[in-house]
């Protein structure tokens, strides 16, 4: 299985889509493969943060170090290396009983 370089982004502004958030990116010499903003499934609107998918743990860690603490439409951004889905604690363990 091919290791993932997966790049967290948070603090993002609400009405930053994926394509300005890929130009912001690019002025900062990052390179993405893929790019994908978290939205609301019943707003679709932006929560906030997204994740970004790099070629190698070099690029990853060069993109952290370049971008966190950036301004991007007044909000500092939050960049950190992305945590493996089963490694983060589920919010709701048990299932809801009225």
């Amino acid at each position: 299985m091919q290791e993932r370089y997966r790049m967290y982004v948070g603090n993002i502004e609400y009405s930053v889509g994926e394509e300005e958030l890929l130009r912001f990116l690019d002025e900062k010499g990052v390179k993405v493969n893929n790019l994908r903003i978290i939205k609301d499934r019943v707003t679709g609107r932006s929560k906030g943060f997204g994740f970004a998918d790099m070629n190698s743990e070099e690029e990853l860690n060069s993109a952290i170090e370049i971008l966190n603490g950036q301004e991007l439409k007044g909000r500092k951004l939050k960049v950190d290396r992305a945590r493996d889905k089963k490694n983060i604690r589920r919010r709701f363990r048990r299932p809801y009983r009225p």
